[in-house]
């Protein structure tokens, strides 16, 4: 119940403050969440970023504003937040399906994205399999690259793939997928595709990373990828971490462990397919 409070009150403030220069800082202290952990459980539950939900919802009021009063174009824009009538016009464009002249001269329709709304239901009750374990710091070779939260579900699986597709397989494998934020903040995250290293020369592109020393939360993935994962990462954030009373997140590092495909029939699409997730955490 924690969770749906946290983001029903969260709602309720971008709601209010639709016309203001809010931040995800400023969200998630009205709710007593860190604003890595509120950002990671809203998109897990709600199925998109805060960042997203507050776009859509002033374009949605900007669509309604254009359609039916005779305010300029580019006075809306700077009301909802663009500062430049090109900007307003593609985030309008891209979302409507419709310039925002052709809204206003030749009646073209508009989209709409409701205010989300809590229902309280009964949900979780799932067992969820995991071990804590204390791992030593240990050191990677990795293929980093950094991201924006808003755009991690798309660019990441295209990292992988650009990552064989270039060669780099052959210097590392991917025995990891790892997160890093040590801000913990709301932006940006450092994401690695990394081996264990084991000495030697670092290849041109690739640099080395430690992983410090922590108290894991493992949780263990079986099924074909990326669902399986998709699954067990969901329920850590939205229903193991609310839930858990005796641990808390303790710092901005995920790890993805996965295990080498060529012993699974069909690779990473086996249904026994194994790998695991690492969260660090420290007692309450």
């Amino acid at each position: 119940m924690e969770w749906m409070k946290a983001i029903g009150d969260s709602i309720q403030y971008v709601e209010a403050h639709i016309l203001d220069d809010i931040s995800i800082e400023d969200i998630s202290a009205r709710v007593f969440v860190s604003p890595y952990y509120f950002q990671k459980g809203f998109s897990m539950m709600c199925g998109f970023t805060i960042s997203e939900y507050i776009r859509n919802r002033r374009l949605t009021l900007a669509g309604r504003e254009i359609a039916t009063n005779d305010e300029s174009i580019i006075d809306i824009a700077l009301k909802y937040g663009y500062d430049s009538p090109d900007s307003f016009t593609k985030a309008f464009t891209r979302f409507h399906g419709s310039t925002p002249i052709a809204v206003r001269k030749n009646g073209a329709t508009v989209k709409s994205f409701a205010p989300l709304k809590i229902k309280i239901t009964l949900e979780g009750g799932n067992l969820m399999d995991y071990k804590i374990e204390s791992k030593e710091a240990f050191t990677v070779l990795a293929n980093a690259k950094t991201f924006s939260y808003e755009e991690a579900k798309t660019v990441i699986p295209r990292f992988w793939q650009e990552h064989y597709a270039d060669g780099k397989g052959q210097y590392v494998g991917g025995e990891f997928g790892i997160n890093i934020d040590e801000t913990m903040g709301n932006n940006y995250f450092e994401y690695l595709i990394a081996d264990t290293y084991r000495g030697g020369d670092v290849p041109e592109g690739f640099v080395l990373k430690t992983i410090p020393a922590f108290d894991w939360a493992v949780f263990p993935c079986r099924g074909a990828m990326p669902e399986a994962l998709q699954k067990v990462n969901t329920e850590i954030f939205t229903e193991w971490l609310p839930g858990e009373k005796e641990y808390g997140f303790a710092a901005g590092y995920c790890v993805e462990m996965y295990d080498d495909p060529k012993k699974y029939p069909k690779g990473t699409s086996d249904e026994n397919y194994y790998c695991e997730i690492w969260v660090p955490v420290k007692k309450k």
